[in-house]
């Protein structure tokens, strides 16, 4: 391969690289905690189901995302509608949830970014400078 054909073949991946789309479902998916040191202390793997130990609050705070359902200690949400807006490392995931606890159901909107692929951000629309950083847990 001559150097041009290099430099042609670098500049067609960075162009992919660069034009990537916005985190998809499965981008998300997964056990996310805020302190990612502690996931052993939060989660638990049992077959092919992720959970929370016991006292896991005592570590942190998380939640396991699986397609649409989003899992926390006390709160189970079923995704009804996912959008995004904007590209790349900026792009804002925006989901309504319907929740549900052993008190109540709600509708919860979520707003998230994924600046990295193991690290997402829960935004609070209308709260500026509001935010939550958690890591993805290797399950």
């Amino acid at each position: 391969m001559t150097t041009l054909n290099h430099l042609l073949a670098a500049a067609l991946w960075g162009a992919l690289v660069l034009s990537s789309p916005a985190a998809s479902a499965d981008d998300l998916s997964g056990a996310w905690a805020t302190d990612g040191s502690a996931c052993d202390k939060i989660f638990v793997k049992a077959g092919s189901r992720v959970t929370f130990r016991d006292n896991s609050e005592l570590f942190g705070g998380g939640f396991v995302i699986d397609g649409n359902h989003v899992r926390g200690k006390a709160t189970t949400c079923d995704i009804r509608s996912r959008k995004t807006v904007g590209t790349g490392a900026n792009a804002v995931t925006h989901m309504l949830a319907s929740c549900a606890s052993d008190i109540m159901l709600s509708s919860v909107q979520l707003s998230v970014r994924q600046p990295a692929p193991d690290t997402l951000v829960r935004i609070f629309p209308g709260m500026d400078g509001m935010e939550m950083t958690y890591k993805r847990c290797a399950m």
